[in-house]
């Protein structure tokens, strides 16, 4: 691969996506997609599934190789550097250093379950940077009680429920000061009365400076917290704007005709 890249600059949390390539056998997930999230924005993407959501957010934290384009993080490159006019891919040791500054949440949680809450969230500030036991437990209590659930320290992850558990997800995501969060459909497996417990702590996030990116199927919610939304379609995106464009006037066929399945009556577009 070949790229021209600009300096780095001096934000924290600018995304770039620049024509970003992904298949998976003959099946291209992922056309050329380009996208830019300005430090600190909250950027929604809505869709069907199979769309390529999941997969692009994926790329942002280098667990899906692309195949073309590129991505960086305040004008750095990830999972890549240049050497002369190609693209090399880095070593794990340097690509797990860069993705201690892209947290993820994902759908079912992957809390490790012979570990306490508080545990779960201390562990990763200590053996990914080096802090100490004392201060992780510190900060990680200080992150439990920011989502609800510094009474609920010690317990294991089977003794929560699923909201919890989430909540817990987010804690550690934020134990290590990550310049993005990344949520992949962070309600999807949830039971119907537990999403709104999570997505009230994402709803906080969202006014706290952190460049957010968030994969989800909860339209209202997009509406509420977004600067950003994008619709992808068929590893594209069809197209991006405010809330209000994209579900008051939405230009593109397909994103109305998504959005007439979706919405619910009263949600008028």
């Amino acid at each position: 691969m070949t790229a021209t890249l600009t300096a780095p600059t001096a934000t924290r949390g600018l995304v770039e996506i620049t024509g970003v390539r992904k298949s998976f056998g003959p099946t291209e997930v992922l056309k050329g997609v380009s996208l830019t999230v300005e430090p600190g924005g909250v950027a929604v993407i809505v869709g069907p599934s199979g769309s390529g959501k999941s997969t692009l957010l994926r790329t942002i934290n280098h667990l899906e190789k692309v195949d073309g384009g590129h991505i960086t993080i305040d004008g750095k490159l990830v999972g890549y550097a240049v050497r002369g006019d190609r693209l090399h891919e880095l070593r794990e040791k340097e690509i797990l250093k860069q993705r201690t500054e892209i947290g993820m949440v994902f759908q079912n949680f992957n809390l490790f379950p012979h570990l306490t809450a508080l545990e779960n969230v201390a562990e990763a500030p200590v053996v990914a940077q080096g802090r100490s036991k004392a201060e992780a437990r510190r900060r990680g209590l200080e992150l439990l009680d920011r989502v609800g659930l510094k009474d609920r320290a010690g317990a294991y992850p089977r003794q929560l429920s699923g909201g919890q558990q989430q909540r817990v997800a987010i804690a550690r995501a934020l134990a290590l000061d990550p310049k993005i969060l990344l949520f992949d459909e962070p309600t999807s497996a949830l039971d119907p009365e537990l999403v709104n417990e999570v997505l009230d702590v994402i709803r906080e996030l969202a006014t706290s400076g952190t460049t957010l990116i968030i994969v989800t199927h909860e339209m209202g919610f997009a509406r509420d917290v977004a600067d950003t939304v994008v619709f992808m379609d068929q590893g594209q995106v069809v197209e991006q704007g405010t809330p209000q464009d994209i579900f008051g006037n939405p230009r593109e066929p397909r994103t109305r005709s998504f959005l007439s399945k979706v919405l619910e009556p009263a949600f008028n577009i």
